[in-house]
């Protein structure tokens, strides 16, 4: 899992002391002596969805680093004022111009986006509502493939974990 040491605070960011550590929930945590401030060093939640046309599944290529020309499912990181639906559908429209309904939540997965962001991403099963399909936002290319031919490396294990359900739950009628 990734290094908390090198995501916390050496200053307050209210009143600008330096921190300390104390107890608190369980474990040793930086704390401002001045003001009482806890830093919680929390992963970032992100939503993601699998949408699928017969026994093939929408990926895009992803544009940037990390794992730049890399394949995922439709995903991003959560928006302070928004629900993790709203970010799912939203990601789902930046990233490859298709507008979903989401019908079930099918997934959730913890993991680490390089080089060490813990992440939680939830994942829903989704189906197209409109669009055109077009990668957009943060996504080189935007495309349905069969699960039984990728277009290329998987960037993350959350969602070789999921591609991996899909096929075995959804495609092949495993009930685990």
């Amino acid at each position: 899992m990734s290094e908390p040491g090198r995501h916390r605070f050496e200053y307050c960011p209210k009143c600008r002391n330096e921190l300390g550590e104390r107890f608190e929930g369980g474990r040793l945590r930086p704390c401002c002596p001045g003001c009482g401030y806890v830093q919680y060093l929390n992963p970032a939640p992100g939503a993601g969805v699998v949408l699928l046309r017969g026994r093939e599944v929408c990926l895009v290529q992803r544009r940037f680093e990390p794992k730049m020309g890399q394949w995922t499912l439709p995903t991003g990181f959560m928006e302070w004022d928004e629900s993790i639906e709203e970010t799912a559908r939203r990601e789902v429209r930046e990233e490859t111009g298709l507008e979903v309904e989401l019908t079930r939540l099918f997934a959730v997965e913890t993991g680490i986006l390089p080089p060490d962001q813990p992440v939680i991403v939830v994942f829903y099963l989704g189906r197209e509502r409109g669009g055109d399909l077009q990668a957009g936002d943060d996504a080189a290319d935007a495309g349905f493939y069969s699960l039984d031919d990728l277009p290329g490396t998987i960037a993350f294990a959350a969602h070789r974990n999921v591609l991996e359900r899909v096929r075995s739950e959804l495609l092949n009628g495993d009930s685990k």
